[in-house]
């Protein structure tokens, strides 16, 4: 049985609750302590660093985007708003939600300036 087999025998379309914690079902890995100390690790050796709140979808979990003064960029996993706050708030940088604010434009330039090249 495959994926989409799986999905569309769930009902209805709309994201299945997980069993005994209630919360929904994506087809995203939840975070772990990886994913924290890559986080740590970006503020630590970069300055100027913003963060910004995604939320979570039917495909991903809750993920934060830290983005540096010169636009360099990451993004991992985390569980969920409320700890991205508070992880923003431990590593002393202002935190954003990102479908309010949207994402800098020194962001989409340096990801635009460190595109690989493309294959003619």
């Amino acid at each position: 049985m495959g994926l989409f087999d799986r999905l569309r025998r769930a009902g209805s379309g709309r994201p299945r609750a997980a069993r005994g914690n209630g919360r929904r079902v994506t087809l995203d890995r939840a975070s772990q302590r990886t994913d924290l100390t890559h986080l740590e690790q970006f503020v630590a050796t970069r300055r100027g660093v913003e963060g910004y709140v995604e939320p979570r979808t039917a495909v991903t979990e809750t993920t934060i985007v830290l983005v540096a003064a010169d636009g360099e960029w990451t993004r991992r996993r985390i569980d969920g708003p409320d700890v991205a706050r508070r992880l923003s708030r431990d590593l002393g940088i202002p935190v954003y939600d990102a479908q309010v604010t949207g994402y800098p434009q020194r962001m989409r330039d340096w990801s635009k300036a460190h595109r690989p090249p493309t294959a003619r």
